[in-house]
C-alpha cells in the first residue's frame, strides 16, 4: 500500500517479489476502502510505506481480518520539526492517527537510527531499522568529473527550499562565482523561473530526471551538497556517493549516518562553515571510499535479507 510510487517503493516492491506474490495498490482516499478490504483479505500480511492514513485504514483493515501489517516509516509522517515547518506529527490529528498505526502494526520499520528515534517519540513499540538500498550497478563512477557542485531536491512548493537546504547551496554558490552548481528535481516550470531569479549565474536549474540522467550528473559533479534541515535517509546522497561523489551534508536527521567517516559535516544554515567546505572538497578528486561505504551498507542484498527476514516471521 502506498500513496505514490516512489523508486525506493518501486525498489522494495521488487525484492517482495521474488519470493511472495504481491498486490500493489495506490490509495487515492476512502473510495478505495471496498478494494483495499479484498485485496486484504486475501493475504497473508500487508505492507505499507509511511505511516499516514493509508497505511491507519490498511492496518485497522488487518486487525479486522487478522492479517499481519508492517508499516515502513519514510520521515515526513512521524517528523515535527516547527522551525520549518515540516512534518506530519505537528497537527494533533496526525499525531493521533500516526500513533495508532505505529503501535497497532505488527512491525514497523525505519530507513535510518535518525527517523526511528523520531518514530519512538509516538510509540513505545520496537522499530527495526533497515536503510534504504541503492542500485550500485546502476550509480557507479564514469570517468573523470568536473570541479563542480550538484544537490537534488524535488522543489514543487517554498518549504522544500529550506527542508532540503537549498537556500544554503544557493548562498554557498554566490560566495563562490567561479564554481559550477545545479539544482536538480524542480517540479514544475514556476519553480523553474522562481529559482533561476533566486540564484546567482553560475547555478543551473534543472527539473525532475529519470534514473539514468540523474546518474550522468552525478557522475559529472565532483561534489554533492545535502543542506536539509531535516533528512530521514537521503537517497540521492547515497547514490551520489554511489557515483564517487565528495559528500557534504548537515548535521540534520540521518544525513550524518549516511556519511559516516568519508564526508564533511556542517551546521544546518551555517553558510561560512558550507562554503569552507565545499571548496576544500573542490580540491580532491572524488570520493572511492563513499562508494565503498554505499556498497558494504546500503546494498539492495542487505535490504533485501532483512525486509524478507520480517515478511517471513510474520
Amino acid at each position: 500500500m502506498h500513496t505514490r510510487l516512489a523508486p525506493f517503493v518501486e525498489a522494495d516492491l521488487e525484492i517482495a517479489s521474488e519470493e511472495f506474490e504481491v498486490s500493489a495498490m495506490r490509495y487515492g482516499g476512502k473510495l478505495d476502502i471496498p478494494r483495499l478490504a479484498r485485496l486484504i483479505y486475501r493475504s497473508h500480511a500487508t505492507l505499507s510505506w509511511f505511516a499516514l492514513s493509508h497505511a491507519w485504514v490498511t492496518v485497522r483493515l488487518s486487525k479486522l481480518f487478522r492479517v499481519p501489517s508492517v508499516v515502513l516509516v519514510g520521515g515526513w509522517d512521524v517528523a515535527a520539526v516547527p522551525e520549518i515547518p515540516y512534518g506530519a506529527m505537528l497537527t494533533a490529528r496526525m499525531r493521533r492517527k500516526v500513533s495508532w498505526t505505529l503501535s497497532a502494526a505488527d512491525a514497523v520499520v525505519a530507513p535510518s537510527e535518525a527517523c526511528r528515534r523520531e518514530a519512538l517519540q509516538w510509540t513505545s513499540r520496537d522499530v527495526t531499522v533497515v536503510p534504504l538500498a541503492v542500485d550500485t550497478s546502476l550509480f557507479l563512477p564514469g570517468g573523470a568529473k568536473e570541479n563542480s557542485v550538484l544537490t537534488v531536491a524535488g522543489i514543487s512548493h517554498q518549504e522544500v527550499i529550506k527542508t532540503k537546504g537549498v537556500d544554503t547551496f544557493i548562498q554557498v554558490a554566490r560566495r563562490l562565482p567561479g564554481t559550477s552548481f545545479e539544482v536538480v528535481g524542480v517540479e514544475s516550470s514556476e519553480w523553474m523561473v522562481r529559482l533561476r531569479q533566486l540564484a546567482p549565474a553560475n547555478v543551473t536549474i534543472t527539473p525532475w530526471l529519470s534514473r539514468s540522467a540523474l546518474r550522468a550528473k552525478f557522475q559529472k559533479h565532483k561534489v554533492y551538497a545535502q543542506f536539509s534541515a531535516h533528512e530521514a535517509f537521503g537517497l540521492a546522497l547515497a547514490e551520489a556517493m554511489a557515483c564517487g561523489c565528495v559528500p557534504i551534508v548537515s548535521d540534520r536527521g540521518a544525513l550524518p549516518e549516511i556519511v559516516k567517516g568519508v564526508g564533511r559535516i556542517v551546521p544546518y544554515g551555517d553558510i561560512d562553515s558550507a562554503t569552507v567546505a565545499v571548496a576544500e572538497a573542490l580540491e580532491e578528486s572524488g570520493s572511492n571510499a563513499a562508494r565503498t561505504r554505499v556498497v558494504e551498507s546500503f546494498s539492495i542484498p542487505r535490504r533485501k535479507e532483512q525486509l524478507l527476514r520480517i515478511l517471513r516471521e510474520l
